[in-house]
């Protein structure tokens, strides 16, 4: 028989924080992924999901960066407490401190479904580096993999245009 999960998601936040990981998974099933994420510091890449999301802010606030389809950059701020519904395709950057928490619903992956890392320039927002993971289990936590392998590359952290060099986080 199914089990209908009922979960206290500023517990899961806590958990979170006093273990140090960065997502707890709540379910996977075929149409349907939640989990609960805690802020990075550091984030500064622009992810794009092959699916829709809709973010609800459970504790703290969050500058939502996205990329518009002409490239600008634009910031949504979502306060504790709301909710926002961002387009699969959409290149988006949810950047919000370690003791905040957030849930996040979207589809699982289909098979074939690829997400996208991307970093800019900090100086002059040119294209940086991508990368791409095939995501069959989001407890494998693709953002932290995206992550490790962009700042432990010097290459990957330097511009083309103008040679500024993006400085790795102490940890990621």
């Amino acid at each position: 028989m199914f089990q209908m999960p009922i979960v206290d998601l500023l517990k899961e936040g806590e958990k979170l924080s006093a273990t140090g990981k960065r997502v707890s998974v709540l379910w996977q099933a075929p149409e349907s992924l939640v989990f609960v994420a805690r802020g990075r510091e550091y984030r500064s890449e622009f992810h794009i999901n092959p699916s829709d999301e809709m973010m609800y802010m459970i504790k703290g606030e969050m500058n939502l960066h996205y990329r518009t389809a002409d490239g600008k950059e634009e910031i949504a701020v979502l306060k504790e407490g709301a909710v926002i519904y961002t387009p699969a395709g959409i290149p988006h950057s949810p950047r919000f401190p370690p003791d905040a928490y957030l849930l996040v619903q979207e589809r699982a992956r289909q098979k074939g479904e690829i997400d996208r890392f991307q970093w800019f320039c900090q100086k002059c927002d040119h294209p940086l580096h991508e990368e791409s993971f095939t995501v069959a289990d989001y407890n494998a936590d693709p953002v932290s993999k995206a992550y490790r392998n962009f700042f432990e590359s010097e290459e990957f952290r330097t511009c083309k245009a103008c040679g500024t060099v993006m400085p790795a986080p102490e940890s990621t």
